[in-house]
């Protein structure tokens, strides 16, 4: 079997592999994998089948994936919005396709089982989730979202996957200001570095890549800072970590693992402190509309 395809991205294993490795690795059994969506507000993506694995990724309420494998309540399973693939609990799955409308445009919101936000809410949701809204209604001049099924979302706190996206993906950034810093995460609960810069871009229009070596490969175009100056939206990286340059090009906003949260400090500082353990930044890149 050739490991030169990143495992993060392609599925493949000795005993199986998805259908569309034919012929680049070697495996017993080629599958297509099972479309399903996930049912749970946030899911772990994990390296292996093991609850002592690192989280490498999440999954939210709604997102689509393909199931190629289930053995003993774990599913190995490749993500359709990223190609991320990784192993995670069965039951958090529903099998087909699913259907939706609308995604949570705000860091985080609630499911109520009626359009009415006196009862005791169902689920509490991620930015980037999904739903299939059937309706809306009123209730004490407030507006809800009907889904299918049956529960209800604050209107506002919603936009129709078809609508057109905010341009900005650092004022999507700075929602998420003291939100706290979770390896792997993904969501409006917790989230790391790259996980804020894709989902980000993400609420732009823009698919961007899960890890920060991926985006510090394939995001946009590499700039000279001493060439070609900062800008608001610029990105700057170092070795396993990534953050926006925001405003003048002095600051820095990203998820910290010093802070342990979404902060903003000035790059400089920034700069300095982070030499210290991880040495200066590796590379600068910038994401202009003409390249989304």
């Amino acid at each position: 079997m050739s490991d030169t395809l990143d495992h993060r991205l392609f599925a493949y294993r000795p005993d199986l592999a998805e259908e569309a490795l034919k012929g680049q690795v070697e495996a017993k059994r080629f599958v297509p994998g099972e479309p399903a969506h996930v049912i749970e507000p946030v899911i772990d993506i994990r390296p292996r089948p093991d609850l002592s694995a690192i989280i490498d990724s999440q999954a939210l309420y709604g997102e689509t994936l393909r199931v190629l494998d289930r053995r003993d309540g774990w599913a190995w399973i490749k993500c359709d919005r990223d190609d991320y693939v990784g192993y995670v609990y069965e039951e958090a799955l529903e099998l087909g396709v699913g259907k939706a409308t609308h995604e949570v445009a705000v860091p985080r919101t609630f499911l109520y089982p009626r359009p009415d936000l006196k009862f005791p809410f169902s689920l509490a949701l991620s930015i980037g989730s999904r739903l299939n809204i059937v309706g809306d209604a009123v209730t004490r001049d407030t507006r809800y979202l009907l889904l299918d099924s049956g529960e209800a979302v604050i209107a506002s706190h919603c936009r129709p996957l078809d609508g057109a996206a905010d341009g900005d993906a650092v004022a999507v950034a700075t929602l998420f200001l003291q939100t706290p810093y979770l390896w792997g995460g993904r969501s409006g609960f917790g989230i790391d570095c790259s996980g804020l810069v894709q989902t980000a871009f993400a609420m732009t229009g823009y698919a961007a890549p899960r890890d920060s070596d991926m985006q510090a490969e394939r995001l946009g175009a590499a700039i000279d800072p001493e060439k070609d100056g900062l800008q608001r939206g610029d990105l700057v990286f170092w070795k396993g970590h990534v953050g926006f340059i925001e405003d003048d090009g002095k600051t820095l906003l990203h998820a910290s693992g010093g802070t342990m949260t979404v902060t903003r400090e000035p790059l400089a500082a920034a700069i300095a402190r982070i030499a210290n353990l991880y040495g200066q930044p590796t590379g600068y890149r910038r994401v202009s509309p003409d390249r989304q």
